[in-house]
């Protein structure tokens, strides 16, 4: 399954944590998805029903102002909202976690939670509800290498093949830009997160490891050409 090149996803938070909502809000984003916040139920619920608003997912909070979660997405139900919610809370009893199921949420996330762990949920729903040609990318086949980017597996044959998960973030980022050059700087801002004008040997020592992982021959690599001077390419068919 293949991500397409030029998907994003359009996401809406509803979290009425100040910190937490822009925690989450910049995390997603330097995950390339689109991202729209609310910080009480009314207002999630209006943006939820805006016909000019079109989100792939909702990521809701159940204790809120005004109205809380479970109110959200059941008014949000009834007046046709058909987007995947994931309900986030601080309560992890059985009875809420039963309730919002009821009322039609997809998954459920107890606080505190890692961004790691949530954004892995968002992916495996996404994956589920969106047509096959916006899915994420799951299974990526390089060569004799067999990938799977939702569980951090790999696998030569029948033997894993050991990836760190930033060379598993570098090798996505290079696998849906394939074709495209990538340079150094488009790596770190958009793999690592760091936007300042810097350059590093770093992703080169990264670059090194992936390809004895990946390559026939990584001394004449196939599948990432290094393009001298500005940063990478990625060809999927070896061409």
């Amino acid at each position: 399954m293949h991500k397409t090149k030029d998907t994003t996803y359009r996401m809406l938070i509803v979290e009425d944590d100040p910190d937490v909502c822009m925690m989450l809000q910049e995390y997603f984003e330097i995950n390339d998805y689109e991202v729209a916040t609310a910080q009480d139920g009314d207002e999630a619920l209006a943006r939820m029903l805006d016909p000019d608003q079109d989100f792939d997912i909702v990521l809701l909070d159940v204790m809120l102002p005004r109205k809380n979660g479970f109110d959200v997405l059941r008014e949000s139900q009834e007046q046709g909202f058909s987007a995947p919610v994931l309900m986030l809370t601080a309560r992890g009893e059985q009875e809420s976690v039963l309730r919002g199921f009821g009322l039609g949420a997809e998954d459920y996330v107890t606080k505190p939670f890692s961004a790691e762990e949530l954004a892995a949920r968002v992916k495996a729903i996404l994956y589920r509800t969106q047509p096959a040609d916006r899915a994420p990318m799951e299974i990526y086949t390089i060569g004799e290498v067999e990938i799977n980017f939702s569980t951090h597996e790999a696998f030569r044959g029948q033997e894993p093949v050991s990836f760190t998960s930033l060379e598993f973030d570098i090798l996505e980022y290079l696998i849906q830009n394939e074709g495209h050059t990538v340079t150094r700087k488009q790596l770190l801002r958009d793999v690592w997160g760091i936007s300042q004008d810097i350059i590093t040997r770093t992703i080169d020592r990264h670059m090194a490891s992936i390809r004895k992982k990946i390559e026939p021959d990584p001394a004449n690599p196939r599948y990432i050409e290094t393009v001298y001077g500005i940063g990478y390419r990625f060809r999927g068919n070896g061409a």
